[in-house]
């Protein structure tokens, strides 16, 4: 049994622990195994911590460990993927995301970290109008090779799914429930394709139910996963809008398909292009454009023009960027192996020297 990932398990089942504040407790103590370990006199002086979390990790601990022992169970035996926050594969964009999941689990073939994913959402009434896009809009991705997240919900989400899975792109499906069931179970001969190329996401262990309130908690994945997220169609208060709304709260980009005043379906998307919290979207140029996924080309002359007057350490970090639609300050850090205040001086030199552009989420990419 692998005692890390039992401990890393158990402490999302923890009572009244969350993903922010158990985050926290591993950052204290060093590991989620040392949280059990730990006195409740100890935990209770860690910042925000206090003698109530204390207490509830006292008295759900031995319950806790018991539930992630099934779990491991379950996972090894129908190959299940359980990616913790600090794994070198888990999706690096969620890591921007203070409420991205401590564990999320993965069935199928996902590579989280492709250069550009794109979240599709929209109501489960979608009318021809919304399918019609949809449809064209994914099919017009293909020469980006996108990754496409959605909910595998009726009408937006199942469209843009299959939209993928016609076109041969890659795509996953968030779910509200644990990963041994489908909800709804009609998806299950779509689900079952994405597994070739995608897969199934969820935060939740096995054996919890599709409930109501599920669904907007999933929706931060989806939004936290992704670059952008388009929102086909929405009524006024519909459940995409919840993922537009963290989207933006993430610094991510927002598209929304307008419609017609008195489509009831367009409203949400109207209101989000009104209140600035979306780009008007009429077709894949529009992403292109703000993205700035054509004008990144860089002529091999203008290129090694630049290289010559840059530093070592600017070349490194031009070269990194070179391999990448874009990359956060993290992981250029990281790669480079320099100090992340080295790092940050070094970008900002060069975006004043017009050669990188920052972007929202601390990301940055070549001129």
């Amino acid at each position: 049994m692998n005692d890390d990932l039992l401990y890393n398990i158990a402490i999302t089942e923890l009572q009244g622990i969350g993903d922010i504040t158990a985050k926290k407790l591993i950052a204290y103590c060093g590991s989620a195994k040392q949280v059990f370990s730990e006195k409740t006199k100890v935990l209770e002086k860690i910042p925000g911590i206090g003698s109530v979390y204390a207490n509830s990790i006292y008295q759900s601990k031995i319950e806790a460990l018991a539930i992630a022992e099934n779990e491991l169970k379950f996972i090894e035996k129908n190959t299940i993927q359980a990616l913790f926050y600090l794994d070198e594969n888990y999706p690096k964009r969620l890591l921007h995301c203070e409420d991205g999941p401590v564990v999320l689990y993965s069935k199928g073939n996902i590579d989280y970290n492709n250069q550009k994913v794109i979240s599709i959402v929209g109501t489960r009434n979608a009318t021809d109008y919304g399918k019609e896009f949809c449809n064209q809009i994914v099919s017009d991705l293909v020469p980006h090779h996108p990754l496409i997240v959605s909910g595998l919900a009726y009408g937006i989400d199942i469209c843009s799914h299959k939209a993928a899975i016609k076109n041969n792109l890659a795509t996953v499906g968030v779910l509200a429930h644990g990963l041994d069931r489908l909800y709804p179970s009609q998806h299950t001969a779509v689900a079952n394709q994405m597994l070739e190329n995608g897969g199934l996401a969820s935060d939740y262990k096995s054996g919890t139910n599709p409930d109501r309130e599920n669904f907007p908690k999933r929706n931060r994945i989806i939004a936290g996963l992704s670059d952008i997220t388009i929102v086909v169609e929405s009524s006024k208060k519909g459940g995409s809008l919840i993922t537009a709304y963290l989207a933006n709260d993430y610094n991510r980009d927002v598209f929304a398909l307008p419609g017609r005043l008195s489509d009831a379906q367009s409203e949400g998307c109207n209101n989000l292009i009104k209140s600035n919290k979306a780009a008007l979207i009429q077709s894949v140029k529009d992403i292109e454009y703000i993205m700035s996924w054509e004008s990144k080309k860089i002529t091999d002359h203008k290129q090694q023009r630049l290289f010559v007057e840059l530093s070592e350490e600017e070349k490194m970090i031009t070269q990194l960027l070179s391999q990448k639609d874009k990359l956060a300050i993290d992981d250029l850090s990281l790669q480079a192996k320099f100090p992340m205040s080295k790092t940050a001086s070094l970008l900002l030199n060069l975006e004043f020297n017009g050669v990188i552009k920052s972007l929202p989420g601390k990301m940055y990419q070549l001129v």
